[in-house]
């Protein structure tokens, strides 16, 4: 993928008549835009121990650029972050380019909003830290950014994706203590090598918010979202007959400023699940419950975050219930403002809303699929995963950076079926992998434009 982003200069002239003496002099050439430019670069040393990569060593040139304007009534947000990725000893990769753009515009009236955003990823692994999800590069981690997308609770190595998420939001004001909003996202979830279930997405919601005081809102929240799998039983004899399930949520929430630095929410309500077959995901009523929670030190930052709900089964199950919770913590420590240290970290438990399945190899009229046989379990996948960096200041733009991060699952679910034309190899991790990585950086300071 490759972005191009082009500066429109523009000039004016004015021109007297001849009479009246010479033309007046041309303005000079100026960028059309007001905002903030940021980028760096980054160079690491990667080597993976453990389940899935043991003793990859790979060279990863990886860059981050955002842009962001000063626009009050047409706020504008662009953020892009990938690299490639060099292997030299070790298990080969799945792939070497990752990329991960986000672009958001916004538009801001007297009483009202509305933004539209896209954010679209590819690579070769499930995304853990950072803003592209690959651990190891160097880029920051303790950020308020997310990574992992609420349908990627399972962790997956050499496995190519790519992701593609479109919003739309609005919101009104009411009065002087009630809000509206509304919105619609779409959603996709290709694996490029066909080694897992490729999903589409759509959700819409709608809510209400109520200022109690200065420091206290309540809210309410409803949500329908359909996931589509298309036809996946491939002709084969299956119970596994699906091609959709849909959630209807309502949401009761409360969330309050306790200071300048600390804000909470949370919230919860019924889930009604329900699906194409119903002898395979029969209809129920289930619970989903969120909660965050976020400080700002004079020293740095800190975040945590809770879910639980039904998603779309992470490409891997056809429907699943997911409780995932993440922190951040970043802390710049006072040795001549030269250190910076950050902590990332998630714990995500995914449980198939389907029962276990056997997959073997069955030739029917000589042709080979892969039959399944019903067990009496749900596969559960449980899966977690950290990162710990230092950066420190080597002089004016340059910087160097190590960094440690730890991934371990284990998992019920079986993902191939050896020498079958259909049997997909989802490298999903069971087991311990970790990354060690040390690198330098280029980090020039922030671009102020100005039209």
């Amino acid at each position: 993928m490759a972005i191009l982003l082009t500066f429109i200069t523009a000039t004016r002239a004015q021109v007297a008549p001849a009479a009246k003496g010479p033309a007046s002099p041309v303005a000079p050439p100026g960028l059309p835009v007001n905002g903030t430019l940021y980028y760096d670069l980054r160079y690491a040393e990667t080597t993976q121990f453990g389940s899935g990569l043991d003793g990859q060593q790979m060279s990863i040139v990886s860059g981050d650029a955002s842009y962001a304007n000063i626009s009050k009534r047409l706020p504008f947000i662009m953020q892009y972050g990938g690299g490639y990725g060099f292997d030299w000893a070790g298990p080969p990769s799945a792939g070497n380019v990752f990329q991960h753009l986000s672009l958001s515009q916004g538009m801001v009236g007297r009483k009202w909003n509305l933004t539209a955003s896209d954010n679209v990823s590819y690579s070769f692994q499930t995304p853990t830290v950072g803003f592209s999800g690959v651990p190891g590069t160097g880029e920051p981690i303790g950020g308020s950014g997310t990574t992992s997308t609420p349908d990627q609770t399972v962790l997956a190595l050499n496995t190519r994706t790519i992701d593609n998420l479109i919003t739309v939001g609005f919101g009104q004001k009411l009065n002087y203590a009630m809000s509206l909003n509304l919105g619609i996202t779409s959603g996709q979830m290709d694996f490029v090598d066909g080694n897992g279930e490729n999903m589409n997405t759509l959700t819409a919601n709608a809510g209400i918010t109520r200022r109690l005081n200065a420091r206290n809102s309540a809210f309410v929240q409803y949500s329908f979202s359909r996931f589509n799998y298309g036809d996946n039983t491939s002709g084969a004899p299956s119970i596994e007959q699906i091609s959709f399930s849909q959630v209807n949520s309502a949401q009761i929430g409360f969330s309050r400023q306790w200071n300048r630095q600390i804000t909470t929410s949370a919230s919860a309500g019924p889930q009604w699940v329900s699906s194409s077959n119903s002898a395979v995901v029969p209809s129920s009523t289930r619970f989903s419950a969120n909660a965050t929670a976020s400080d700002t030190f004079r020293f740095g930052t800190a975040s945590l975050t809770y879910s639980h709900g039904t998603t779309g089964g992470s490409g891997y199950m056809l429907g699943a219930e997911s409780d995932v919770l993440t922190a951040n913590f970043n802390r710049s420590f006072r040795l001549g403002k030269n250190l910076t240290v950050a902590v990332n970290g998630s714990y995500m438990r995914t449980t198939s809303l389907i029962a276990s399945e056997f997959e073997y190899a069955c030739s029917i009229n000589n042709v080979t699929y892969i039959c399944l046989v019903p067990l009496n379990y749900k596969p559960v996948t449980n899966a977690g995963y950290g990162e710990v960096q230092a950066t420190r200041k080597l002089g004016r733009y340059l910087n160097a950076f190590a960094s440690y991060t730890v991934i371990d699952q284990s998992s019920t679910l079986q993902t191939s079926v050896p020498n079958t034309p259909l049997g997909s190899n989802a490298a999903i991790l069971n087991g311990l992998n970790q990354v060690i990585s040390f690198g330098i950086g280029y980090s020039p300071r922030e671009k102020h434009l100005r039209k």
